[in-house]
């Protein structure tokens, strides 16, 4: 009766640094891992303990990002704490006109850029639940001075404020209840109206109304017998 278009979404991740979006994500993709791909960002900023060329990030020297730059490689990019993060182009439209959904890990600017380039992405922001928790997983890091951590912590306070301007926000408290959230939030977009490519009969009951609308009450009789 319904027919679903068949593209793929591009749904849109951000979070303060420390509120778990990378580690929402990995648990997002074994559900259905066939029906998305998380695209991998390059980043100027050197690789954390425990992270992957290619995996995580695509680790670039800051005058190889500029250069990429340059060329046009990145949908879009920005500038944060000091590093630069962009998000490529290549393989995103593939993957959509495929029916792939394409997950798209980035931060407030980058989300920004990307709302006037594909306005009908879906934007879900990641919050922690509650500052002093957010400080605290920063500490366990280990990977940053107080000084770094602060410039963090001052950050996301900004970009809490920014969450208005996304569709949907997710506390990060317990990372399976997160998790759970943003899988009903992707399978309540596929059931969107606008997702609908077309509506189609495919009953004899269908057929019937459809002859009784247009006043043709002759062949109604015929399927009724």
């Amino acid at each position: 009766m319904i027919k679903q278009k068949k593209t793929g979404q591009v749904i849109v991740i951000s979070a303060p640094s420390g509120a778990g979006k990378d580690t929402v994500v990995k648990e997002l993709m074994k559900n259905n891992p066939d029906e998305r791909w998380v695209s991998v960002s390059a980043t100027s900023r050197a690789p954390r303990e425990g992270e992957q060329e290619g995996v995580d990030y695509y680790y670039l020297s800051k005058e190889e990002f500029e250069k990429k730059i340059e060329e046009g490689y990145f949908l879009e990019y920005t500038n944060y704490a000091g590093n630069y993060y962009g998000t490529p182009k290549e393989y995103i439209e593939k993957k959509i006109n495929k029916g792939i959904d394409v997950i798209l890990i980035i931060e407030i600017e980058g989300a920004a850029n990307i709302k006037k380039l594909i306005p009908e992405a879906v934007f879900i922001f990641i919050m922690p639940p509650s500052l002093k928790e957010l400080v605290r997983r920063l500490k366990k890091r280990g990977t940053e001075d107080n000084e770094k951590i602060l410039k963090r912590f001052h950050a996301a306070y900004q970009e809490i404020n920014e969450v208005t301007k996304y569709n949907y926000v997710v506390v990060n408290d317990k990372l399976e209840d997160a998790v759970n959230k943003v899988e009903s939030i992707l399978n309540a977009e596929k059931c969107r109206v606008d997702r609908i490519e077309e509506v189609f009969l495919d009953t004899k009951e269908e057929e019937i109304h459809e002859l009784l609308m247009e006043k043709d009450f002759d062949n109604a009789k015929q399927l009724i017998k």
